[in-house]
């Protein structure tokens, strides 16, 4: 109407290109309100035609412009910022235009006020987090958003989280999909009912704009789209328009967000015909419309689809719509490109050979599938916009876009027609992309949307032929890569198949379609309908035809093939998934016997195909030798149908079987391939490379077994039920080719096997009748009991992992069928057969998962071997089966010796096949037993004992499913007279078993024994004519047997002259001339087959008449033969029960076992010895010498090993006691002796050859970790959260370092620290020696060897030569004697006033070492460089603190703050206190000793100036106090109070030459002890207020004339406090400071504990430190008296106080010079400093030490609370969501994994920071895997998980996404770990990281 002739007359107007002139800009609201008004007017085209002119000026200012972006790309470049500006301008526009006049935003809320939100819908794209969950989803394919899921209540529910691959949608609120149950209290209420109506006037302006706008966006897409000149759409050009389009779409998507009533009036645009009619007909004068509709036919054209105008064309029978139509239609100026290209493409999809052309013909007859191939028919803009969408592959988008408005229930329907029509046109544009892979899943993200709904589904089926339309694009698509089929008959093969090496294949382009196929197929109703239309039945069978046979091995004889082609996968895959996931999917429609008809159909239709495959490849009924396929998919639907009928739908099996000679050909090729899986398993294709191996593992792996073996053996196990039982056992023997073995003659031809391989295929084809005969699993096994074979099948071979369980259980490979894993049955099961091991933690931090394991009754009455063979993909996982029951007999006493696999009861056969049972009891297969069992008994070659077993198995078999009529009496009737026929007399085993066989004809080479022998028998020769003679060849003609029995069933009813056997055929048995002659031989035999079993009995048992029949001692055995005593055990066991159970089924077999154990074999005299026997025993001699030998050779072994092992440690887990080298325990030796690990020599270490302790040098941070809050920190798990680290023990000490460098002189400062809490130098050794040239050479050897370490040669990395610890430096061991170091220990009685003099003086002597050491030997070099690894460990931030860099101080300060570091580690390991005592684990490997005297050797080079020495402030009163503060402004001194002590200690140690006398160590720690008594009490006098203080200085004065007031602390802290109040220390700044101290009654007993505390520090540091330095043990105590234990142990305390019972800490104190002076003289010093800064002065006091021990961040319980926080976060640094999000488990910082947004210098940021927060050391908690990455160093390691299931296994990379909790006992050991810094030695598979992560 008005808006066409507007269109119309507006016209393109390049003069008014910027129409909206600065006047109109910013009056864009006014124009919108004016027409709003207009419009609403009851007579509004004047309106309409205005907005229509404005919107027709607005929309094309773009055209120009986009044409220039995209067609010219030099106008583009030109153009500057045009395009955009332009674009946002007409964006402006629309936004005003839609709120009419008003704020957009204010038009957005008003319009979602109206939304009626009862579905979510929300859209997301690849790799977003959503859920599933089964208890609440209908359709499987339900998913929801996390914040539904959360909402909603799915506790105890089976969900999961999963990342999405292709994208989706959220289902909540939809109860299509899922039950309403589970909706979240968003989507509950049905709210239709209270959301009032939209107002007309709200939307109206939508409704006029909306339109042009979308017209806009499709012209823009038809301009952007450019034919390319190649086949292939370039990349980069679609890009950049879909850049351009950016903004658009984003508009587009945002309205969709407005809620339902946009959605409506956005679905009325999209699908109302006229108003496309309208504006796209390309009619009328606008040129520029015009253009835009040529170009969109063009595009048509080009991809080989037609404009329906074009029906005539179709009366010509043309394939492809080729040059031809476009000629008809005109377009001459496109027919040249297009014509040529479209045949192309057209032409390779008929795959070039004239055969694909004949199908493809006979196929594409019919123009209802040409039709669907080619028309496309645009009628609305939703249409055009999809094919746009298709054209430029889907962009995200675009995708995103469509789908956001599907919760519009109209605009879904009919976006799922459009979808469906242009199906076919998106396989061919998916055929042609080269990101097929995006391509595929923004396909699926589309369809699983739509067809998922079964409603909608069954609509669009109904009316738009989508199943129609599904198979025929499918059939087109595989039509591209047919080759011909090679199986059979080569040259004249009809047959087409697949060529899986096509991309089409080897890259799954078809999953989308089949994905959608299987998918609609889920649906009942939609899949009824494919059941009942027979045409797409017999299409689809053509379908899966072209899997028949596919991927044909043929073996390689001669050479080994040169490339092993893969191409194996993806065969394996397209039949799972385009051929078995359908077929499962229509089984679970066929449940009911109501669905009976549906299986006649496929069946029918099944077989036909089936008929035409035979005819095809020219079958007659010899399979071509040495070719195998395993793709049958057409065999494989027929059995899976076959079995469902019987199975579920009660049908008569016989009714849907085809005849004899079907059932033969049938049969011919699944035997082939159980054939075939023997001789991959023989080594006899190994020719054909490692991929023939992969595809017999394939075959029977779990996700396939069911889909391929289950079927194949059902359906032989169908066709041995209705086929002759000679002739189909002899065919098994025959196909697995070892007819030639089965002879009773000792020696043999086989023309068709080597020697080697005879064994193995012979045991293969017996395993092969014992699956057959005993497999149960579609013969009449419930699903239950299927599903419980199952799991104890997996349980038996190994402990499973519930994950790995449900993996390893062969469920319905399609997941839309409804039996999901985990279902209650699962469960259930699993708890009744096996017991859960919790996780176990091994010292070796080899992380175990929780595992299920199976009870003792199972192993008991379940343990099934043929099941378990039957499920083995790995050979060795039947021997670990069997090791397991073995073990499980031995436990429990059941069996001492080698069991053999047990015998176990079979469910009861299903009616329908007991035929199958007519397979034991056929003469051919007795003959066999007969046979094998003699050749067993006379030790022929080639037989094994699984040979035997089977063949006993075999024989159980058929006694325990015996025929019931064979009665004693006439089976006594059988005399010799109706013996002729065969060997037997009848065919059943109870009554073959006791037939004696007197002799056999035998044809064997004329090497062989049996001639020579002939000759003697040759007298007799004459009378065995009466006897046997008939029946003696026959087993040995078991071919002919077969072929006769084969011609008798194909020439029923013709004559006798087809008898003849097919030379073809015959010929490949016997290559006549390649063997030497056969001669016929006469064997005496005289056994029945009990006879034989009861000789076997002897020989197992290797005793005479071993054999008794038990009943006749209990004639009970008869009655209840059940007996445990015969359930396990070997094969003497084995025989027995048979024996027992024969003499059960018949009276006459009982009579005939007594018989012969009545004629006792007489003993036989030795020189009778026959030659087979002789061997046995010489075997057996040979072996019991052979075993004495090995026991012998054994014992000198493990005692030569024992003898290592003494010497050489156990260097397993760290906490072993290894006692140090160092011997102490012989004063007689004079110097310490070390063994060297590399040369094995052992001496003292030397200057010249010195020897060194193998160390780890780290740099850790564990130290600055301490907090001093009991309250563990958390992970932050919300924004409020956060950690800071103020209250690090690092960060305290880096601000009183800081401070003191404020108002001190720095070198003093320097002195009156330690540093090294972070960043700190931790050495740790694993106790072993060697010569350090000998580690020279032996790194020289390890850096030539090329093989790759997981350490750097070149950063002096290694690993201990005897234990394998990582290791990187070694430390000299000093030259020093033991006896020395016990003189040294000895106490002198010298007063404390000599001692401190001879401190004093040894250390101002500089040169106190020998001289020989200051001198260059090799010795002081090691050190020298030791001390430089030392250095090197560590960054230079934590080693440089003073002000003026380089300076010595700093090195100083460096050095003894090392030995801090390591004993303060230690003190952490050992539990932060001393109570334990003991030499610890710790200390038996502790280097300290050898640590200190490289330190001491350095710090000796540092003299420090004797005026500046703290000993002398400790230990002299100074005179002239006053002078000192003379010099302002020189930086005084720190004042000694605020001296760290237990760093003076380190400092007053390491300058004293070493070794030091203990004398001297104690008169140390006495002088030091008492500075430290004193700054805890002015600690303490801080503490309390003004009142307690003045109480305190008054009572204490009383005291003071007392006559130990210098060991009195009320005494000296009034003292303290009357010296400190004549400074401002006590002044409080104003009021407010007094609030703040809490006050606290402090009573003697609190005093005396905070000053206790105060010292323990110190005192535990000094304690360790006498332990190392004189070897002195620990004494272990208890907590409270730790401080009275450790005082004495350091000799603080005079013996005789021992005894007094309240301890006093001050009666420690032993004051070097008066007390009260000293004191006096130490308060001066503070008291000078907070004159001027009072303030500092208080901060600055040596507080006590209340650091706890450090600890990792405290997890939550769930998971789920960190991901659900961390996933989502964005990074601090980039401000980006990270893709691999991590969390330092230390410190709490969210970094990026591996991002590059956040590289600093090369550096990623989980590197950087684990060099800022751990000093290389870095614990990370990966967010998306859930698993903990250890940097260190330059390497990295993946520790594992802390979180577990359920079921206590880890769920890496949250594949399963099952809820996790988290396992405190992991989180204590990586602790402890990190504690210990053991991570390097316990984890084995470190990495670089090459500063990556």
């Amino acid at each position: 109407m008005a808006a066409a002739a507007a269109a119309a007359v507006g016209g393109p107007q390049p003069p008014q290109a910027e129409v909206p002139a600065p006047g109109l800009a910013l009056d864009k609201a006014a124009t919108a309100a004016h027409l709003k008004a207009a419009l609403s007017r009851p007579d509004n085209r004047a309106g309409a035609e205005e907005l229509q002119a404005l919107l027709e000026r607005v929309l094309s200012a773009e055209r120009p412009l986009a044409a220039a972006a995209d067609g010219e790309e030099a106008a583009a470049a030109g153009g500057g910022g045009g395009p955009g500006a332009a674009e946002e301008e007409a964006l402006e526009w629309c936004k005003c235009l839609l709120a009419g006049g008003g704020g957009y935003d204010e038009f957005c809320a008003a319009v979602r006020a109206y939304d009626p939100a009862a579905l979510c819908g929300l859209v997301w794209t690849a790799n977003f987090v959503a859920y599933r969950c089964r208890t609440c989803g209908i359709s499987p394919c339900m998913s929801l958003c996390a914040e539904c899921f959360h909402q909603g209540d799915h506790t105890g529910h089976d969900f999961n989280m999963f990342r999405s691959q292709a994208g989706g949608a959220c289902d909540c609120g939809d109860s299509n999909v899922m039950r309403e149950s589970g909706f979240c209290k968003r989507h509950q209420i049905k709210s239709s009912s209270n959301i009032p109506c939209v107002p007309k006037d709200l939307l109206m302006m939508s409704e006029f704009v909306l339109p042009r706008f979308i017209f806009c966006l499709i012209q823009y897409l038809r301009e952007g789209y450019n034919e390319p000149a190649a086949d292939v759409p370039s990349e980069k050009d679609l890009n950049k328009v879909l850049q351009l389009l950016e903004p658009q779409i984003s508009f587009l998507e945002d309205l969709t967000k407005m809620g339902g009533a946009m959605r409506s009036v956005l679905t009325q645009v999209l699908t109302n015909q006229q108003n496309y009619k309208d504006l796209t007909s390309g009619l009328g004068e606008n040129a520029c419309a015009r253009k835009s509709h040529e170009k969109y036919l063009i595009a048509l054209k080009s991809s080989g689809l037609t404009y329906p105008e074009d029906k005539l064309v179709y009366g010509i029978q043309e394939p492809s719509a080729g040059a031809s139509t476009l000629a008809v239609q005109g377009f001459a100026s496109a027919a040249g490109t297009l014509g040529q290209l479209d045949s192309s493409d057209e032409e390779d999809q008929d795959g070039s050979q004239g055969l694909g052309k004949r199908k493809r013909v006979k196929l594409s007859s019919n123009t209802k599938d040409q039709s669907i191939m080619d028309v496309l028919k645009h009628k609305s803009f939703l249409e055009e916009l999809l094919f746009w969408t298709i054209k430029y592959e889907f962009p995200q988008k675009m995708v995103t876009f469509l789908l956001n408005m599907l919760p519009d229930q109209e605009y879904k329907v009919a976006f799922t027609k459009t979808f469906v029509q242009h199906y076919a046109f998106i396989m061919k544009t998916l055929k042609k992309s080269h990101e097929s892979d995006t391509m595929s899943n923004r396909i699926v993200h589309i369809s699983v949307q739509l067809f998922s709904n079964e409603e909608l589904a069954r609509q669009v089926t109904e009316e738009c032929q989508l199943l129609d339309i599904m198979v025929t694009v499918l059939l087109y698509m595989m039509e591209s890569c047919l080759i011909k089929s090679e199986l059979q008959d080569e040259e004249n093969s009809l047959h087409v198949v697949v060529n899986c090496g096509e991309a089409l294949l080897k890259n799954n382009t078809y999953w989308p379609l089949v994905s959608d196929f299987i998918n609609i197929l889920s649906h009942q109703s939609v899949a009824k309908r494919f059941l009942e239309d027979h045409g797409l039945l017999v299409t689809w069978m053509n379908f899966v035809s072209f899997f028949q046979g596919m991927n044909l091995n043929k073996r390689e004889l001669n050479e080994h093939v040169e490339f092993e082609s893969q191409t194996y996968y993806a065969a394996f895959a397209a039949e799972l998934e385009a051929c078995a996931q359908p077929m499962w999917g229509l089984l679970s429609h066929c449940k009911v016997r109501e669905t009976q008809e549906y299986t006649r159909n496929v069946v029918r239709y099944c077989l036909e195909a089936l008929q035409d495959w035979f005819d095809a490849i020219n079958f007659v009924d010899e399979p071509a030798p040495n070719q195998v396929t395993f793709h049958l998919p057409l065999h494989r639907y027929y059995a899976m149908f076959l079995s469902k009928a019987v199975k579920c739908q009660e049908l008569d099996l016989d009714s849907v079987l085809p005849d004899q000679e079907m059932l033969m050909k049938l049969m011919i090729h699944p035997l082939q391939i159980q054939a075939s899986l023997a001789e991959i398993h023989s080594n006899m294709w190994v020719r054909n490379g490692l991929q023939i191996k992969g595809q017999a593992m394939t075959y029977v792996q779990s996700h396939f077994c069911n889909s391929m073996i289950d079927p194949d053996i059902y359906l032989l196990q169908v066709c041995a039920s209705r086929l002759d039982p000679d002739y189909f056992i002899s065919s098994v023997f025959e196909r697995f080719k070892v007819v030639d073995l089965l002879t009773m003659a000792s020696q043999h031809q086989n023309t068709v096997l080597d020697a080697e391989h005879e064994r193995s295929m012979l045991e293969g084809a017996l395993t092969f009748l014992v699956i057959l005969l005993s497999l149960r699993l579609h013969l009449g096994m419930s699903d239950d009991e299927i599903l419980r074979a199952e799991m104890v099948a997996q349980l038996c071979m190994n402990d499973r992992t519930h994950s790995s369980l449900l993996d390893l259980i062969p469920e319905n490979p399609n997941p839309k069928s409804g039996i999901i894993p985990g279902s209650y049955s699962f469960e259930s099961v699993l708890s009744a057969v096996a017991d859960f091991k919790a996780p176990v933690f091994e010292p070796g931090g080899s992380m175990q998962q929780g595992m299920y394991t199976p009870k003792a009754e199972v192993w008991d009455h379940e343990f099934d071997p043929v099941m378990v063979i039957l499920r083995t993909v790995y050979r060795r996982d039947v021997q670990s089966a069997m090791d397991r029951y073995t073990a499980f007999l031995k436990q429990s006493g059941k069996f001492p010796g080698n069991p053999w696999p047990p015998y176990k009861k079979r469910t009861p056969l299903h009616p329908s096949y007991k035929g199958l049972m007519r397979l034991l009891h056929c003469k051919t297969l007795h003959i066999v037993l007969f046979t094998l069992l003699y050749k067993i008994l006379m030790d022929h070659q080639n037989l094994s004992e699984h040979v035997l077993c089977m063949v006993l198995y075999l024989i159980e078999l058929g006694l325990e499913n015996s025929a019931e009529e064979e009665s004693d009496e006439e089976a006594s009737a059988c005399g010799p007279e109706r013996c002729h026929d065969s060997w037997f007399p009848g065919s059943n085993l109870v009554s073959n078993m006791r037939h004696f066989i007197n002799y056999v004809r035998v044809r064997v080479p004329e090497t062989a024994p049996e001639v020579k022998r002939d000759s003697l028998a040759s007298t007799s020769s004459d009378s065995l004519g009466s006897l046997q003679n008939s029946g003696t060849a026959q087993v040995f003609s078991l071919v002919a047997e077969r072929r006769k029995k084969f011609q008798e069933i194909i020439n029923r009813n013709s004559s006798e002259a087809n008898q003849v056997v097919r030379p073809k055929t015959s010929s490949k048995w016997s290559a006549p001339g390649s063997a030497p002659q056969l001669t016929t031989a006469i064997l005496e035999i005289k056994e029945s087959i009990l006879s034989l079993l009861i000789k076997l009995h002897h020989k197992l048992s290797g005793k005479q008449n071993s054999y008794y029949p038990p009943w006749l001692d209990d004639i009970e055995i008869l009655i209840q033969p059940e007996i445990p005593k015969y359930s396990h055990g070997d094969g003497i066991t084995a025989v027995e029960r048979i024996l027992l159970k024969a003499a059960l089924q018949s009276r006459m077999n009982k009579r005939i076992i007594e018989e012969i154990c009545r004629k006792v074999t007489p003993p036989v005299p030795p020189k009778k010895i026959t030659a087979a026997e002789k061997k046995t025993l010489d075997k057996e001699e040979r072996r019991q010498k052979a075993r004495e030998r090995q026991q012998k050779l054994l014992a000198e072994f493990a005692s030569r090993q024992k003898s290592f092992m003494e010497t050489a440690m156990d260097v397993d887990s760290p906490e072993s006691d290894i006692p140090m080298e160092i011997t102490t325990a012989e004063p007689q030796v004079s110097e310490a002796v070390y063994d060297c690990v590399i040369c094995g020599q052992s001496g003292p270490s030397s200057e010249d050859r010195p020897t060194g302790l193998v160390v780890l040098l780290q740099a850790s941070s564990v130290l600055g970790q301490c907090r001093d809050n009991v309250e563990p920190k958390k992970l932050p798990i919300s924004e409020e959260e956060q950690i800071y680290p103020w209250d690090t023990c690092a960060a305290v000490h880096d601000v009183r370092l800081s401070l003191l460098q404020r108002y001190f002189k720095d070198s003093s400062c320097l002195l009156a620290v330690s540093i090294g809490w972070e960043g700190g130098v931790y050495v740790q050794t694993c106790g072993h020696t060697l010569h350090i040239d000998c580690h020279k050479s032996y790194m020289e050897s390890l850096r030539n060897d090329q093989v790759l370490q997981g350490f750097s040669v070149d950063k002096g990395e290694f690993t201990c030569p005897l234990c394998r610890q990582f290791a990187n430096s070694v430390l000299p061991c000093y030259p020093g004697s033991n006896v020395e170091n016990n003189l040294w220990q000895r106490p002198s009685n010298k007063s404390i006033k000599d001692l401190i003099k001879e401190v004093e003086e040894l250390q101002g002597r500089p040169g106190a070492f020998p001289v020989s050491i200051s001198s260059e030997t090799n010795l002081s070099k090691e050190m020298e460089s030791v001390m430089k690894d030392i250095k090197n460990t560590t960054q230079k931030k934590y080693r440089d603190y003073s002000k003026t860099p380089g300076s010595p101080d700093n090195d100083f300060l460096f050095m003894y703050s090392v030995a801090r570091t390591n004993l303060e580690l230690e003190l952490i390991h050992r539990g932060g206190n001393l109570c334990s005592g003991g030499a610890s684990a710790a200390g038996k490997r502790s280097c300290l000793n050898q640590l200190f005297h490289v330190l001491a050797l350095h710090m000796r080079l540092y003299s420090i100036d004797s005026e500046y020495n703290p000993w002398r402030k400790l230990t002299q009163l100074l005179e002239e106090m006053s002078s000192q503060l003379g010099n302002e402004e020189q930086q005084p001194e720190v004042p000694i109070l605020y001296h760290d002590v237990t760093s003076l200690l380190l400092i007053q140690i390491l300058m004293m030459p070493q070794p030091l006398h203990k004398d001297h160590f104690t008169c140390i720690v006495k002088v030091l002890f008492t500075l430290l008594y004193t700054q805890g009490l002015v600690a303490l006098s801080v503490k309390c207020n003004e009142e307690d203080r003045s109480a305190w200085k008054h009572t204490g004065a009383l005291k003071k004339n007392t006559c130990d007031a210098e060991k009195s602390y009320e005494v000296l802290l009034s003292f303290v406090i009357s010296e400190l109040s004549k400074g401002k220390l006590y002044h409080e700044e104003g009021t407010q400071e007094c609030a703040t101290i809490i006050p606290v009654a402090w009573s003697p007993e609190s005093m005396e504990k905070y000053l206790q505390e105060f010292c323990l520090p110190f005192l535990r540091i000094t304690s360790l430190l006498q332990h190392h330095l004189f070897g002195e043990d620990l004494p272990s105590c208890q907590e409270e008296e730790e401080f009275s234990v450790l005082s004495s142990c350091l000799g603080l305390l005079p013996t005789f106080y021992q005894t007094e019972h309240p301890f006093i800490s001050a009666s420690c104190l032993d004051w070097p010079v008066p007390a009260f002076d000293i004191i006096s003289q130490w308060c001066f010093e503070i008291n000078s400093f907070t004159e001027r800064h009072a303030e500092q002065g208080k901060a600055l006091l040596i507080q006590e030490s209340k650091w706890k021990l450090p600890h990792l961040l405290q997890l939550p319980e769930n998971y789920n609370t960190i991901f659900q926080y961390y996933h989502r976060k964005t990074c601090s640094v980039c401000t980006k969501v990270p893709k691999d999000p991590a969390v330092c488990l230390v410190c709490g910082t969210f970094v990026c994994l591996k991002g590059l947004c956040c590289k600093q210098q090369s550096y990623c940021e989980c590197v950087l920071h684990s060099q800022n927060c751990g000093a290389g050391t870095g614990i990370f908690l990966l967010i998306n895997a859930s698993v903990i990455i250890i940097i260190r160093g330059h390497r990295f390691c993946l520790w594992g998980s802390v979180y577990l299931d359920a079921h206590g296994e880890e769920d890496r990379d949250l594949r399963r996404g099952k809820p996790l909790y988290i396992c405190k006992e992991r989180y204590k050991v990586l602790e402890q770990q990190w504690i210990s810094h053991t991570f390097d030695h316990i984890n084995k598979r470190w990495g670089p990281h090459y500063n990556g992560l």
